[in-house]
């Protein structure tokens, strides 16, 4: 059975709005609640409540008489039920409750006192409505707990994803190097080609994510050549033939290494390893691809790659001079080279010849 103490343990804490315009029986009241709630405010009637639920807003329980003047109990309510709709109520009337069943179930209010007002009652209806409260609230505190520890897992994910993230780029770039390194070239060569095709890939139009993935897949692009043996990969002189197919075969090589991943940055290094020996006009290798059927990512890398190799020295040649470099990607426009790429190319040129003057090959005896 429900006693004032069980009241005391629920009501801890909460506030409540009391409306009564008759003197006496708003004394009397109050001398009650004051045994279970230790912050009460109280109106005059009807009008005053609303004002002040208006400005305090943050009321658990309004407790009410209806026939008041001014502004019965009932029109109160459905004014405060517009500013907060689950707002606890309780209603005390003198009058026959019938009168006002259905307004009442209307605006959905918690539970109603009968005057004259009888202990237990009042007592077992403010522990219904108290309860109810400390348990929203509990809830509420719940809720929000739930969502600091999603709030701080997420960081802790997003800066976990970053960290790895980070570490598949240094992979990335290490790997890619590995063969630069094989071929007696610098790895300033991947991260020259990875910056160019960052500034191609943004003029054209790609988005963020797109960007930043081609730049650090774009860093594996000859990782096939890994697979190449030395003596074909470090000739100082031309290739034969034969020897010429099998450093082609660079693409697959690199292309069979990287597709199997599910990861976003394994397979664009893939798509790019595969693409980037491809020609505009078909007469690329290794499938021979034309036009548009040639990935974005392969078009982008195969002008940042053959103009940072043709301007950087080789086994098997000096660097060329800048002019005749840019001559080459100039009559090279819609054969080798996407030319709308190339367009964006020498619109960026100022952009692409800082990259390479801060990323300049340097050489140890």
């Amino acid at each position: 059975m429900i006693n004032a103490k069980m009241l005391r343990e629920v009501s801890v804490g909460q506030k409540i709005l009391y409306v009564e315009d008759q003197k006496e029986v708003r004394d009397m009241f109050l001398k009650f609640l004051d045994n279970f709630f230790k912050d009460i405010v109280v109106a005059t009637n009807g009008e005053e409540g609303l004002e002040l639920y208006k400005e305090y807003k943050d009321f658990d329980i309004v407790i009410s008489d209806i026939q008041m003047p001014k502004l019965d109990g009932m029109e109160m309510v459905e004014e405060i039920k517009k500013i907060k709709e689950n707002q606890n109520i309780i209603f005390v009337t003198a009058f026959n409750f019938e009168n006002y069943l259905m307004r009442a179930i209307k605006l959905n209010i918690d539970g109603y006192i009968i005057k004259p007002i009888e202990p237990m009652q009042v007592i077992e209806v403010l522990y219904k409505s108290a309860k109810k409260v400390k348990e929203e609230k509990e809830l509420i505190n719940y809720q929000n707990h739930l969502q600091e520890l999603v709030t701080l897992k997420t960081k802790e994910i997003v800066t976990l994803n970053q960290e790895i993230d980070d570490t598949l780029k240094e992979v990335l770039f290490t790997l890619g190097g590995m063969a630069e390194v094989r071929s007696k070239e610098t790895g300033n060569h991947v991260k020259r080609v990875a910056k160019f095709s960052k500034v191609i890939a943004t003029g054209y139009g790609l988005n963020k994510n797109e960007v930043e993935l081609l730049k650090n897949a774009s860093a594996m692009h000859d990782i096939g050549k890994i697979a190449i043996p030395d003596n074909i990969l470090n000739k100082p002189g031309k290739l034969t033939p034969e020897e010429f197919e099998l450093m082609k075969k660079h693409t697959d090589y690199g292309y069979e290494m990287l597709k199997g991943s599910d990861r976003e940055f394994f397979k664009t290094a893939a798509i790019v390893a595969y693409t980037h020996h491809e020609k505009f006009d078909g007469t690329g290798y290794p499938r021979g691809l034309k036009g548009n059927n040639i990935h974005i990512y392969g078009r982008i890398t195969a002008i940042a790659d053959v103009f940072d190799a043709l301007g950087s020295d080789r086994v098997y040649k000096k660097a060329w001079e800048l002019e005749r470099v840019l001559e080459l990607l100039k009559s090279e426009k819609n054969r080798h080279f996407d030319g709308e790429l190339i367009n964006i190319f020498f619109k960026n040129l100022d952009e692409i010849l800082s990259i390479k003057r801060e990323f300049k090959d340097t050489y140890s005896d």
